[in-house]
């Protein structure tokens, strides 16, 4: 599937907690953990397992930075 977001983070799933509405899908990303939240319904109809190879998508019109 292409898209239109440029960045796009190949991980795979170290875990993926479901609840009555959201999941929340933990990733792997180059040694880092990356966690989204998702619909239960969205993360059940990509049928989101442990070890899936997956790609974290992020579309903002801001990233903001601290130090």
């Amino acid at each position: 599937m292409e898209l239109s977001a440029r960045n796009q983070l190949p991980g795979i799933v170290k875990e993926v907690k479901l609840g009555a509405v959201m999941a929340e899908v933990i990733l792997d990303v180059a040694g880092q953990e990356v966690v989204s939240v998702i619909t239960r319904r969205s993360a059940e109809s990509l049928g989101l397992k442990v070890g899936d190879n997956v790609r974290a998508v992020i579309k903002a019109t801001e990233v903001m930075i601290g130090k």
